[in-house]
């Protein structure tokens, strides 16, 4: 299994949404709102985004899901998200070790 974690644009959510939804194996999604900056940060913002203290308002999406399913899902999130100017966010997928369900214990060896 991978974790895949995504920092984008607030305005660019929904596509983002919408675009995973279409997706039959996704399991689920987190959403977080977040504040942070990178080595843009001295750019003007272009997209209307409220940037207070030098950090830019973004979002960050996590899902786990299973190895075949990680280039569709990367895609589909940098298609939705993508502007095309500086700041346009991150996609980083990490290795997922071990993973139980807290309802009845099960540990998952995938998710399906």
């Amino acid at each position: 299994m991978k974790e895949i974690k995504a920092i984008v644009r607030q305005h660019r959510l929904d596509a983002v949404l919408d675009a995973l939804h279409a997706h039959p194996e996704l399991p689920g999604i987190t959403v977080s709102y977040v504040r942070g900056f990178g080595r843009a940060r001295g750019r003007s913002n272009s997209e209307g985004e409220s940037v207070q203290y030098g950090t830019a308002e973004m979002v960050k999406l996590e899902c786990v899901v299973n190895e075949e399913n990680v280039d569709s899902i990367l895609e589909l999130i940098q298609q939705a998200a993508q502007t095309g100017s500086f700041g346009d966010g991150k996609i980083f997928v990490y290795d997922v070790e071990d993973a139980v369900k807290i309802r009845t214990g099960e540990r998952l060896q995938r998710l399906d």
